[in-house]
């Protein structure tokens, strides 16, 4: 069995962050959601799960949940198969409500990240797939 990774984020309103991951392109598990929180399926082995604050502060108590929309604790990159894959997807999230930071061109790698409407930091890249093999060129190292 592949490992799988599950990404936990709080969220405001369960609803808009539903919506807005699902105009992303991704889908919803239903049979891992309900009023607490939402299951998105972003690959066969990578879940982000939506969970109201009150809902995920319930795991760790004693700590405050945090505002990614103040403070940045956390970076997800996602890589996709081509810039453009990269665009269209940053694209989408503009279209839905998030925001969008300037691209990153590197000439090996490219990469434009947005935030979702709860702060939440998402750097969508794509990468030369001989440097993916080999790392980068020795000038990024």
């Amino acid at each position: 069995m592949s490992t799988m990774v599950f990404i936990n984020l709080p969220v405001a309103d369960l609803a808009r962050s539903r919506a807005f991951y699902e105009a992303l392109g991704y889908s919803i598990n239903e049979l891992f959601s309900n009023d607490d929180g939402a299951c998105v399926v972003v690959s066969d082995t990578i879940y982000v799960m939506l969970l109201t604050h009150e809902f995920f502060g319930s795991f760790i108590p004693g700590h405050a949940v945090a505002d990614a929309r103040s403070a940045i604790g956390a970076q997800y990159a996602l890589s996709c198969a081509s810039r453009e894959e990269v665009d269209a997807l940053v694209e989408r999230a503009i279209s839905a409500g998030g925001s969008p930071f300037e691209a990153r061109d590197l000439g090996f790698m490219y990469s434009r990240a947005f935030q979702d409407p709860d702060g939440h930091y998402w750097d969508p890249f794509w990468m030369e797939p001989a440097n993916a093999e080999d790392g980068p060129p020795e000038e990024y190292r």
